[in-house]
Order: C-alpha cells, then structure tokens, then sequence
C-alpha cells in the first residue's frame, strides 16, 4: 500500500496497513491529505469499528493548536454558528431508510482561522463514488439524532473517536445543524456542524505525543483532505499561497459556477478546485503487486472551457489529480454553512435559500419518500414538477 506524507498543513497524514499516524506540521491556506487508494482490496472487510481504539487517534495534538488564539473573524464565526437556530426540520418526518447526516468538521489552523475536513469517497462505493464529500452517511435506527448518525459515521470512516474522553486533549463541540438537504437518491440529509477544539485552558501545552490517528476505512474512504473554511464564499483563490492548477502546470480557476434546473426551479451549480500540494510517495507494501494499478481518464485540459460547470468526470486515481474538485451537494452545504459562520453572501450567484425542507415536506405528503427504496430510485423532473404543484 501507498501512503501520501503531506508536510504543508497542519494535518499530516501517513496512511499504513492497519492504522495511520498524523503529525503536526506548518499549516497555512494550502490543504492536507490522507490517501487510502492502494489499500489491499483483500482486507477491505476490516471494518474500523471492530478495531480497539487507541487513546491516540486522527488530529496531531501541539503547542500550535493548544496555545493558539482564534483570529476575530474566526471567534465572530463560531458564536453565530452557535446562536444559529435552524427551521423546524421534516428529517425526523423521513422513513429510516431516507435519513441521513453528514458532519461538518471546523478546527484552527495556526493562523487562528477555520479549516474544513473533507474525504473522497471510495471508487467502491454504489452511489456518489470518487467524489468529494463529508463523512456521514445513513442512519441505522431511528433513535438516532443526526448527530448521532454524522459522529457514527465520522468515527467508521475517518476514526474521529465518538468519546471526547478517547481524544486526550481535544474536545468536539456541538455548533447546530443546518437545514435538511435532499439528496437526488432522495434521501433527506441533516449537515452538523461540529468545532474540533482543544479542551486545555488557553496556554498550556499538549505534548507532541498525544495524537489523533486517523483510520479510514477503504471501502468507504479513499482520502481525507482539509480547505480553508472562508474561501467557499469566494470567487477566486485566498491568500498568498499557491492557488490550484492544471496537470499541465497552468493555473486553475477555483471556482467555476452555472444555472441549471432542479426542484422545479433555477439551481446554482457550485465547482470548488481545492490545490493539492506536492506529495512524497511512499511504499509500505512488501508486495508491490498488491498495489492497485491507477485507473480512470485523464483529466482533460480547460482550455476554451466556460466559466460554468465542469462535466468532467474525476478520475479514479488520486494520484491523477492536481486539485480536489468538491461540487454537487457538498459544495452547496459548505457555501450555506459559511454563509451562516461568516454573515457574508458569496462573490458568486447563488440560492438564496437554505436546505431544501419545503420539498421535502412536499414530497412525503405526496408518499414518493416510502420506506421501501427501490434500486435505482432517483428524483426525476417529472416528480419534481408534481410535487412543486402541491
């Protein structure tokens, strides 16, 4: 198996047979990346929950983080997550079967602003594979919160530990939840928004020891990645660092957005291009063959491509790609999640609503959200349009 050991952010992430150390590295604006791509198929059934959980798991503790002051805007951020109260939500209105969440990850980068965890989701998964995405997933029963659900599924994929006790150090704090997303398999999907904090008193000092591991699990994880929470407000790429570019070297835009329709109405499709930095490849295989082979196209050029949506579809080797492209669901949820951190509209167009409850509601009065899903079910227009006469 390879790992990707990324020095420049301040997640670190070295992804071995069983389990995977991070370290605590310089952070800026450039982001962080853990690979599982050639983890061996033969131990995908290795689920992580059947693993014991060491006292060290995923985020490095370090003087960096432990000592570090919130910059105001940061500060200003996280209090109005806090104080943000969502509208009644239809999630717990949705069958088990259509309940899902997803787990909104902020935490501090040395610089005192927020960073977001993201993942790509394993080639192997049925629905959404390749793409970009927070952890999280479906619920298992119905006592189940949606913060039940996201810090269940966070610990299966990326091993953030369920017990703040399990994180030495470190703390996971509740901010809200946003309003509840349908999702094209439609599922109702209920984002969380969590704030990774230390738990120390401000000043004191956590040894470079303590770590957080980060575990993935490859049939459902194929890398783990961070960005700069603000820059999903902006047009073009923040700061002084590095921005993303092309595999030939030429600079890429960062964001890229077109109209489209969808729930039977004008849809703003957002395309983010998160830079990937430099990568040092190291083989942890005795074996070499046992390796997965790269696969999936290349990724074409933009050139005489539109400041619109991307159709390209992401290749399946990580190593192919000179940026992350997040989109879809996930780039709306983070947009409207900054929206309410940061009390800015975006430098792009874009809905001005938040989730997508009124549909919902609408749909399940209709019963086109049953308990039973068929295989292949998506939303189509047509549906759409019905429920949108309702």
């Amino acid at each position: 198996m390879n790992a990707y050991l990324i020095h420049n952010s301040i997640l670190t992430l070295s992804i071995q047979a069983q389990s995977c150390c991070l370290s605590c590295k310089q952070a800026g604006h450039c982001l962080s990346i853990a690979s599982a791509r050639d983890i061996n198929p033969s131990n995908s059934r290795v689920r992580v929950q059947a693993q014991p959980m060491r006292p060290t798991a995923w985020l490095a503790q370090s003087k960096a983080i432990a000592t570090m002051a919130l910059s105001q805007r940061s500060t200003q951020a996280l209090a109005r997550l806090r104080a943000y109260n969502p509208p009644p939500t239809q999630w717990y209105n949705c069958p088990l079967t259509r309940r899902a969440a997803v787990l909104i990850i902020l935490f501090p980068d040395r610089h005192g602003e927020l960073k977001v965890v993201l993942t790509m989701r394993s080639a192997r998964l049925n629905t959404y594979a390749g793409q970009a995405a927070f952890p999280g997933g479906k619920s298992d029963t119905l006592e189940e919160t949606p913060w039940d659900t996201a810090r269940r599924e966070a610990f299966e994929e990326i091993g953030l530990p369920m017990d703040d006790d399990k994180l030495k150090g470190f703390k996971v704090e509740h901010l809200c939840e946003l309003p509840t997303n349908l999702a094209k398999t439609e599922l109702g999907v209920r984002p969380c928004v969590a704030y990774l904090c230390p738990s120390s008193k401000p000043g004191s000092e956590l040894s470079v020891e303590d770590k957080l591991i980060p575990r993935l699990d490859p049939k459902e994880v194929a890398a783990v990645f961070t960005a700069p929470f603000h820059s999903f407000l902006c047009k073009t790429w923040p700061g002084d660092t590095p921005g993303p570019v092309q595999k030939d070297g030429r600079p890429e835009k960062w964001y890229r957005g077109s109209w489209t329709d969808w729930h039977e109405s004008r849809w703003r499709m957002h395309n983010f291009y998160i830079p990937r930095p430099p990568a040092t490849p190291t083989s942890l295989l005795k074996n070499p063959s046992q390796a997965s082979p790269p696969s999936g196209p290349e990724p074409s050029s933009h050139t005489g491509l539109p400041d619109g949506d991307d159709p390209r579809p992401e290749p399946s080797a990580l190593d192919a790609l000179t940026t992350f492209r997040v989109f879809g669901m996930t780039a709306r949820i983070l947009v409207d999640a900054a929206r309410v951190a940061y009390a800015e509209e975006p430098e792009f167009e874009h809905n001005s609503h938040h989730g997508d409850e009124a549909m919902i509601g609408r749909l399940l009065e209709m019963g086109r959200l049953s308990e039973v899903r068929k295989t292949g079910e998506v939303l189509t227009k047509e549906v759409l349009r019905e429920a949108s006469k309702m």
